[in-house]
C-alpha cells in the first residue's frame, strides 16, 4: 500500500475514536452504554445487525466458497431463504421482551422461569461467544497481517486497540454508528469491483459462462444419510431455527432489539433485517462469482493469491488481492479501511454484549450495585472481556483445527437447546425452571449423540433435534398452559417478509436455470 493509503487508515481509525467520544460524552447509566438510551432508529440498529452478521468472515469467506471451494457456488443463498421466516417468527418472541424493558435478554427467563435458567443461558452464551471472539479476533488479524504487512502483535494491537477503546468510550450507540459507516464503505468497495469485473470479462453471460456449474443455487439433499451440510432441506428448515436461536437467543444480535425505542420499533429492526441482509449476500455471492470468472480467464490471478499454512493458495484473499492489484492509491486504502471496519465490527458488538451479560446477569444481578457503580463496572468488563480475546487469539495457533471445528459445532449443539428455553419461558412459565433446565441438557445431549454416532446427519439439523427434544422433555408432565402477552406482527410486516422469501426462492430458481440460457 502507499502512503496515500496508511493516511486513509489512520484518519479512519482517528475519525472512530473521535466519534466515540463525541458519541459517548453524554452517557449516565447502564442503558445509555448497553443500549443507546433507547433512542436509535430501526433503520440504524438493522444496519447495524447485518454489519455484524455479515463482516470480514463473510466478505472474504463467501467469494472465496461460491467462486473456488469445492462443492460450492451459489448454494450459499440457500442459507437466507430462513432469515425472513426467522424474523417473523420473533416478532413474537422479542417484542414483548423489549416491552418488559431488559438491558440483557436472560433477564427474562429469570422473570418467566428462575434463576437456574437465566445463569444456564447466559453462562452459555459467556463461553461459548467469549471463545468465538477470541478465535476471530485471531482470524481476521492474520487476514490484516498479510493485507498491511504488520506482524501479527501489530494487527492484533491495531483491531483491539482501537475497537476496545471506542467500545468503552462510546457504547453500544458507537457500535452501531461504525457499523453503519462500515457497511457503507463495503457496499461501495463490493460493486465498483464487481462493475470492473463484470467489464474485465465482457459482460454477463461471458462471466456466468465462465463461472460454469457455480451458479447452481439449489441443492435438494436431506443431509440425513450423507452428512451434506449444504442441503436445501437442512439450511431452510434447520437454518430457520439456527437463526431463531442466534437472533433471538445470543445477547449479542437480540440487544440491538432490546435498543429499540418502542415495541414498533423493535418489529422494524427484525422485518428491515429480513428484507435488506439478502440484498448485501447476494451482492458478496455475485462477487465470488466474477472473481471466478475472472480467475479464469487471467492465468496467473491464483498464482498470485498469498499461500497457506499447507502451500496452497488461500483463496479467502482473492477480494482483497483483486483490489490491491486493480484500484488506484487511495482507494486501496478506502477498501482497506472498509475491510478494517467489517473485522472492528465483527468484535465491538460481541464484547458490548459479552460485558452486559456479566454485569447484568452476574454482577449486578438483583440490582446489588448502585448506578454509577454498575455504569463504571460495564466499562470495566467490556476492557476485561477485550483481554480476554487478545489473551486466547494468542493461544488458538496452538490449538489443532479439529478442536476449532469442535468450537464450532459445540456452539451447534446448544443453539436448539436454548430456543427451547425461551419458548418455554414464553409460551409455558409454569413448566418451572427445573423442568426447563432439564430439557436443555436433554437436547444437548441428543445432539453430543448425533456428532458422535450418526456424523452423516447434518449439523444443521441439530438446531431442529436440540429445540425439539428440550421441548419435549419439558413439556412431559408437566401440565403447563399456554401463557403469553404476544404482540401480534402487522399484516404489513407479514407481507414484507413474506415478499422477501419468494424474492429469494425466485433468484436460486433463476440461478438454478442459469446453464439452461447458456446452452
Amino acid at each position: 500500500m502507499s502512503e496515500l493509503d496508511w493516511v486513509i487508515i489512520v484518519v479512519y481509525l482517528g475519525g472512530m475514536l473521535g466519534l466515540s467520544a463525541w458519541v459517548g460524552r453524554g452517557q449516565r447509566s447502564r442503558k445509555d452504554y448497553y443500549l443507546g438510551g433507547n433512542t436509535m432508529g430501526p433503520l440504524m440498529l438493522a444496519t447495524s445487525t447485518i454489519a455484524t452478521q455479515c463482516s470480514t468472515n463473510s466478505l472474504l469467506g463467501a467469494p472465496a466458497f461460491v467462486g473456488f471451494v469445492a462443492g460450492g457456488g451459489m448454494i450459499w443463498l440457500q442459507y437466507e431463504l430462513a432469515v425472513p421466516l426467522a424474523m417473523l417468527a420473533l416478532m413474537l418472541l422479542l417484542s414483548p421482551m423489549r416491552r418488559l424493558g431488559y438491558i440483557s435478554a436472560y433477564g427474562f427467563l429469570q422473570d418467566r422461569l428462575g434463576t437456574p435458567a437465566r445463569i444456564v443461558a447466559s453462562t452459555s452464551f459467556l463461553v461459548f461467544r467469549g471463545i468465538a471472539t477470541g478465535v476471530t479476533v485471531y482470524g481476521v488479524s492474520l487476514v490484516l497481517m498479510l493485507l498491511i504487512d504488520v506482524s501479527y502483535v501489530q494487527a492484533v494491537l491495531i483491531l483491539m486497540g482501537v475497537t476496545v477503546v471506542y467500545d468503552v468510550i462510546g457504547g453500544m450507540r458507537a457500535v452501531v454508528i461504525s457499523d453503519v459507516i462500515q457497511v457503507v464503505l463495503i457496499v461501495a468497495a463490493v460493486g465498483a469491483s464487481l462493475l470492473m469485473l463484470v467489464s474485465a470479462v465482457g459482460g454477463i453471460e461471458p462471466l456466468l459462462s465462465l463461472a460454469g456449474g457455480r451458479t447452481q443455487a439449489m441443492n435438494p439433499s436431506w443431509g440425513l444419510q450423507d452428512g451434506d451440510s449444504y442441503g436445501f432441506w437442512p439450511m431452510l428448515i434447520g437454518g430457520l431455527f439456527l437463526y431463531m436461536a442466534y437472533y433471538g437467543c445470543d445477547q449479542s444480535q437480540a440487544q440491538r432489539v432490546l435498543a429499540a425505542r418502542s415495541e414498533r420499533d423493535a418489529n422494524r429492526v427484525l422485518l428491515l433485517n429480513g428484507v435488506l441482509r439478502f440484498p448485501l449476500v447476494l451482492l458478496y455471492c455475485l462477487l465470488g462469482l466474477a472473481l471466478a470468472a475472472y480467475a479464469s480467464m487471467e492465468g496467473g490471478f491464483i498464482a498470485s493469491l498469498p499461500s497457506t499454512a499447507a502451500g496452497g493458495p488461500n483463496f479467502n484473499l482473492v477480494f482483497p488481492t483483486y483490489v490491491l492489484a486493480h484500484f488506484s492509491p487511495g482507494v486501496i486504502g478506502l477498501v482497506m479501511a472498509g475491510i478494517l471496519a467489517a473485522a472492528m465490527s465483527s468484535v465491538d458488538s460481541a464484547l458490548n454484549s459479552l460485558s452486559a451479560t456479566s454485569v447484568e446477569d452476574y454482577l449486578n444481578r438483583g440490582g446489588r450495585l448502585s448506578e454509577r457503580a454498575a455504569f463504571i463496572v460495564s466499562k470495566l468488563a467490556t476492557v476485561g472481556w477485550g483481554l480476554f480475546a487478545v489473551a486466547f487469539s494468542f493461544q488458538v495457533e496452538h490449538i489443532a483445527p479439529t478442536v476449532l471445528e469442535a468450537i464450532n459445532k459445540i456452539g451447534s449443539m446448544v443453539n436448539g437447546p436454548l430456543l427451547a428455553l425461551f419458548l418455554v419461558a414464553g409460551f409455558m412459565p409454569a413448566a418451572g425452571a427445573r423442568r426447563a433446565v432439564a430439557g436443555f441438557f436433554a437436547g444437548a445431549g441428543s445432539n453430543l449423540v448425533l456428532w458422535l454416532w450418526y456424523p452423516q446427519v447434518s449439523w444443521l439439523w441439530w438446531n431442529v433435534s436440540g429445540c425439539v427434544v428440550a421441548l419435549a422433555v419439558t413439556l412431559i408432565g408437566a401440565g403447563a398452559a399456554l401463557n403469553w402477552p404476544a404482540i401480534r406482527p402487522s399484516p404489513r410486516d407479514v407481507a414484507w417478509l413474506a415478499i422477501m422469501t419468494g424474492c429469494i426462492l425466485a433468484t436460486c430458481l433463476l440461478f438454478q436455470a442459469v446453464p439452461w440460457w447458456l446452452v
